[in-house]
């Protein structure tokens, strides 16, 4: 769906429609992320783990393939830190908890 139509009623009890436009949206792969921060904003930067294909000296090494950026305020961080919490929890009650590094107990 190139537009969903997503009806909400806030704290005032006035309805707002909001209009989700995907014409544009892009799918990524992601395994891993970096986060830092400034005063105001909050930096993730998504991307995947890798072997190095080049790996200096003979010497087994990680790469993390930086290839998206997001940078959110702290209440939007929050409020999506809420809604992902939210799912996964829904998710372990339905299916299992969820091993955060697979083939580590």
């Amino acid at each position: 769906m190139a537009e969903d139509i997503i009806s909400s009623t806030g704290e005032s009890s006035q309805s707002v429609q909001l209009v989700v436009d995907e014409k544009d949206l892009k799918s990524l792969f992601a395994n891993a992320y970096r986060i830092y921060t400034t005063a105001e904003e909050v930096v993730v930067d998504l991307g995947f783990n890798m072997p190095d294909p080049n790996p200096a000296g003979g010497q087994a090494r990680l790469l993390f393939k930086v290839t998206d950026r997001v940078i959110m305020s702290y209440a939007s961080t929050k409020r999506l830190a809420g809604s992902l919490g939210q799912l996964i929890k829904r998710y372990e009650q339905q299916f299992g908890e969820i091993p955060v590094r697979p083939g580590v107990k």
